[in-house]
């Protein structure tokens, strides 16, 4: 049984077998959603309420009577629960990464700036070249520019992307609810546009929709991938280093492809979906950066309460702050 789960900050595939039961669905959906109080919808356009908790735990799905192979099932927090805190720009929920032991304490920012003067080259025979990472600027607007540079040739097309997106919202109310989009979808229209306000999951859903191109982000930190609009005929590749995104790209190069050409014109970023090869290079990439700890361990990095102004550590104490007072709207300090 093959299933998506699209929860508050993105969206996952789950693969179940079947004697699968209702407390293995449950699992799945708390572990891909990061939710622990949930309600869950399915049969889209037409929702109507899953309610996991009238069948026992035990009990296999395929005896519920409701077919969920192919369905995509729509998880909200359940109401009366404290939801998480979002991290200004809806960046994506992940399970709970293993921190390593020595994680970099350089800054974000050099760490940029390090890998943009010398970026990891991952050679490719395959495709007669290099793939290497290209470095977007840190600016609130990081996201945009990696999929602008890969959709539309060009960094600096964040206010159209940004417009795209908060148009998505707009023609599609059923599917970006409040409960999706963590506040009320005008509100988030009105944030989306700001230069200020980052990118997540939400952005990458609503784009790859609407260029028809599948979007896969590689969380540099955890080696997980997300596919949003999965079975598009074409996909772009960006790389989530805890707070920002950067592009993968294709450059061409002699034998043994070892050595990406840094500043040709010539780099390739949108790829036929039906060639494995590109998400192999893909995961290399994403392990060499690791290696490189190029990443922030967003668990430990400090956190400032946009409403109030207070600083907090790691989304554990965002997350005891938002319980307390209320205020779920947070960014990165410093």
């Amino acid at each position: 049984m093959r299933l998506r789960v699209r929860g508050p900050s993105g969206q996952s595939t789950v693969t179940l077998d079947d004697s699968a039961t209702v407390e293995d669905l449950r699992a799945q959906i708390a572990e891909k959603t990061g939710l622990g109080a949930f309600s869950v919808k399915y049969g889209y356009p037409d929702l109507r309420p899953l309610d996991l908790e009238n069948w026992q735990p035990d009990q296999t799905l395929a005896d519920i009577g409701v077919n969920l192979n192919g369905e995509s099932l729509i998880v909200a927090q359940k109401e009366g629960a404290a939801p998480a805190p979002a991290v200004s720009g809806g960046t994506p929920k992940e399970p709970t990464p293993t921190i390593p032991q020595q994680p970099s304490k350089q800054p974000l920012q050099s760490q940029h700036e390090k890998t943009a003067d010398d970026p990891p080259e991952i050679a490719s025979p395959e495709h007669g070249g290099t793939f290497v990472l290209r470095v977007m600027p840190d600016d609130n607007s990081c996201l945009f520019r990696a999929v602008g540079a890969a959709v539309m040739g060009d960094m600096d097309t964040m206010v159209e992307l940004r417009s795209i997106v908060a148009g998505a919202i707009q023609t599609n109310p059923t599917e970006y609810t409040a409960a999706i989009l963590g506040k009320n979808p005008d509100e988030y229209c009105r944030w989306i546009q700001n230069e200020d306000s980052w990118g997540g999951a939400i952005e990458l859903k609503a784009l790859s929709e609407y260029f028809n191109i599948e979007i896969c982000s590689i969380d540099v930190q955890t080696l997980h991938m997300f596919q949003f609009n999965e079975g598009a005929p074409t996909r772009c590749i960006v790389v989530y280093s805890g707070i920002h995104y950067d592009v993968l790209a294709l450059t061409p190069s002699a034998p043994p492809y070892t050595r990406a050409n840094h500043f040709t014109t010539d780099d390739t970023k949108v790829f036929d979906a039906a060639d494995p090869v590109v998400l192999e290079k893909a995961k290399e990439m994403g392990r060499t950066l690791q290696n490189k700890h190029y990443y922030t361990d967003t668990s430990g990095f400090l956190l400032r309460c946009n409403t109030c102004g207070g600083t907090f550590t790691g989304e554990k104490g965002a997350t005891q702050h938002a319980t307390e007072t209320g205020h779920y709207d947070f960014g990165e300090s410093g």
